[in-house]
């Protein structure tokens, strides 16, 4: 079995190097192809990206892991993903990709935040810039634990090797084709996550005479639903639907609606990237839940609940059909590190080195610094993986709550509120990631345990920022005219495009 499950990954490691040449011999060759892939990305791809590199490994891992512990207390933040990964389509997505364009045609966050405020190197580009490789090496390194994670349960490799594994065939096809490559293999993977997590649970039900047993066998080691809700609690179900919060301000999601080719393809994208999510979703809830039950009744003997989804796939299907779900969890965990090792590069380029020494490089020395930056956060990253132990949900919990805190209010105020300023941005961002590091490492309750211990540092993080944002900005100068003129224009394009 694993020498077929080995051919079938090494047929996909060979698919995504291929992506990767393919790219680079179309659009690496300036920083906007590299970056953003020309701003050409289709409808299609901008949708399966956005979910394969938002999902990452803990959707076939994390989440399932996270049904199997917490039973249906996990409902709580599918749903609040669910609705937030929506209202990111609906509020964020078509004012980012024209507002990006007509600021002087920003290429990365941090870059559109500056030019927002008509500050070419203000201190907004630095600092976010700085939060955004901080908060990337920590989710990186998550996708990496999770890597290593699959090749040690699935193939009994030592947990180190699989992680080198993993960060190799990452960095080398983002490397090669940038932006486009990351986007067509997340298209590809994105695909891939979608059959296995509609696979699995469906073969894995049929080991059970009917839903209703299935079900009681669950109930002898989770909460029946009904009783969860009411035991959860209310700081509990806030934490849990906060997650929603988080996706206004990760930037490797909302970087592909800057790149999609057109504000019209916005919608056609959200239909497909919110169908997708949903029916993924319930398949890696219902991964879990049956997860319990199949542990109940034939004791297949199972260590960490994050790796139930490699147990079925193992069992209960041919090799053939097992290299295939095998590839598509190792397709979760790379859809996301390639992305976020992307955006990682790109900050350390655009928006660290030439607004720190001032060094007017051309196009190709550009995307060189982007490649060298990409294998400077993959080294860091991979260096943070080495403990195996860490959960895969609660690291990418932190970055997620970090990046949500820092950047969501800004984002959201960046394109609906005229009259915040420059100083406003910087204090919400640092006082929105500064809240959440407090929050969730500092030991402040009685038993030693963090505050987030209470409730989700998201929360607390999300709430400070943009009321920072707003005092902030009311004590300050009114914004140039600049600005006023680019809202004016976005809202005439985004009239003619609706």
């Amino acid at each position: 079995m694993e020498h077929t499950s080995y051919i079938s990954l090494t047929l996909y490691f060979i698919a995504m190097l291929a992506i990767g040449l393919f790219a680079y011999r179309n659009s690496t060759d300036d920083l906007a192809g590299y970056m953003l892939g020309g701003r050409q990305v289709s409808p299609q791809v901008t949708a399966l990206s956005a979910g394969a590199s938002d999902m990452s490994g803990w959707m076939l891992m994390g989440l399932p892991g996270a049904m199997f512990t917490m039973g249906y207390d996990a409902l709580w933040i599918a749903a609040g993903l669910l609705l937030g990964a929506l209202m990111n389509y609906l509020l964020v997505a078509p004012r980012l990709r024209v507002f990006t364009e007509e600021a002087d045609d920003a290429l990365t966050l941090p870059d559109f935040f500056s030019k927002r405020f008509n500050k070419q190197n203000g201190s907004v580009r630095m600092i976010s810039a700085a939060v955004i490789i901080l908060f990337f090496t920590l989710y990186t390194s998550a996708g990496l634990v999770a890597g290593g994670k699959f090749f040690e349960s699935a193939f009994g490799l030592d947990y180190q090797a699989g992680l080198l594994i993993t960060v190799s065939v990452v960095v080398a096809y983002t490397l090669l084709g940038g932006f486009l490559a990351v986007s067509l293999t997340d298209f590809v993977q994105g695909c891939i996550m979608f059959i296995a997590l509609v696979l699995v649970p469906l073969v894995a039900l049929q080991e059970f005479n009917s839903s209703s047993e299935m079900l009681d066998q669950a109930g002898r080691s989770i909460t029946p639903l009904a009783d969860s809700f009411e035991q959860m609690g209310l700081l509990a179900i806030i934490s849990s639907l906060a997650w929603g919060l988080g996706y206004f301000g990760q930037p490797h999601i909302i970087v592909r609606f800057m790149a999609i080719r057109s504000v019209k393809d916005i919608a056609a994208a959200r239909n497909i990237g919110m169908s997708w999510m949903l029916v993924t979703i319930i398949g890696a809830l219902a991964t879990g839940l049956i997860g319990v039950a199949y542990v109940n009744k034939f004791k297949p003997g199972l260590d960490d609940g994050e790796t139930i989804f490699i147990l079925f796939s193992e069992i209960l299907f041919h090799p053939l059909i097992s290299g295939f779900l095998l590839a598509a969890i190792l397709a979760a965990i790379m859809s996301t590190i390639s992305s976020q090792l992307l955006v990682s590069s790109s900050s350390l380029s655009e928006d660290v080195y030439r607004a720190l020494f001032h060094k007017e490089m051309d196009q190709k020395a550009t995307v060189t610094a982007g490649r060298i930056g990409v294998l400077a956060v993959a080294a860091v990253a991979t260096l943070l993986a080495l403990d195996n132990n860490a959960s895969i949900l609660s690291l990418v919990g932190n970055a997620w709550a970090g990046f949500g805190a820092a950047f969501g209010p800004l984002v959201l105020l960046s394109l609906f509120w005229p009259r915040m300023t420059h100083g406003g941005a910087v204090a919400g961002i640092i006082s929105g990631a500064g809240t959440v590091l407090v929050w969730s490492q500092l030991p402040l309750l009685e038993n030693g345990q963090p505050l987030s211990s209470l409730i989700y540092e998201i929360v607390p993080g999300f709430i400070v920022s943009a009321t920072t944002i707003v005092l902030v900005s009311y004590v300050g100068r009114e914004p140039c005219k600049t600005t006023q003129e680019a809202f004016e224009v976005t809202r005439e394009k985004l009239k003619q495009a609706t």
